[in-house]
């Protein structure tokens, strides 16, 4: 399973429409927080897509009650996603990760720095895939297969 990762889209739908376009086989997207009107918008467009969301520090004005945490176990694997803020992310990982483990999680997806990161850190994969809609613009995939868990970032091709 292909699991597409986005964050802090910061209201470029554009970056968002090419990050899914560049992985059709993701069927799973998730999107942690800064741009969540452009996930609900751009969902609308890619109606066989499975599409989960958290809120983020700058999400105020979406029409839909977003978490700001939330648990999913994806094909056997028990993920915990949030936006990183309210974790002091830009400070430290201590506190978030922590938190994942506290929530028996194997893979942490936070955003909220606009820094990519996929690491491994005793038994939970960690990835925040960056900004898709600042920077040089990036995502994540999390793939998940029998043999294992497999977490990167990509940068957008222009």
């Amino acid at each position: 399973m292909r699991i597409l990762v986005i964050s802090d889209s910061h209201g470029d739908q554009w970056a968002v429409r090419q990050a899914i376009e560049a992985q059709p086989g993701a069927d799973i997207i998730l999107h942690l927080g800064d741009g969540a009107r452009d996930m609900e918008d751009v969902a609308m467009s890619y109606p066989h897509k499975m599409v989960y969301q958290v809120r983020g520090n700058c999400d105020f004005s979406s029409g839909v009650m977003i978490p700001y945490a939330r648990d999913e176990i994806l094909e056997g694997r028990k993920c915990f996603m949030t936006h990183g803020h309210l974790y002091g992310v830009k400070s430290d990982l201590y506190r978030i990760t922590c938190a994942a483990r506290e929530r028996g999680a194997e893979i942490l997806l936070f955003g909220h720095t606009h820094v990519p990161l996929a690491t491994y850190d005793d038994g939970l994969y960690i990835l925040n895939p960056g900004s898709v809609g600042h920077g040089d613009g990036r995502y994540g995939i999390v793939d998940i297969t029998p043999a294992g868990v497999v977490v990167n970032t990509v940068a957008l091709r222009y």
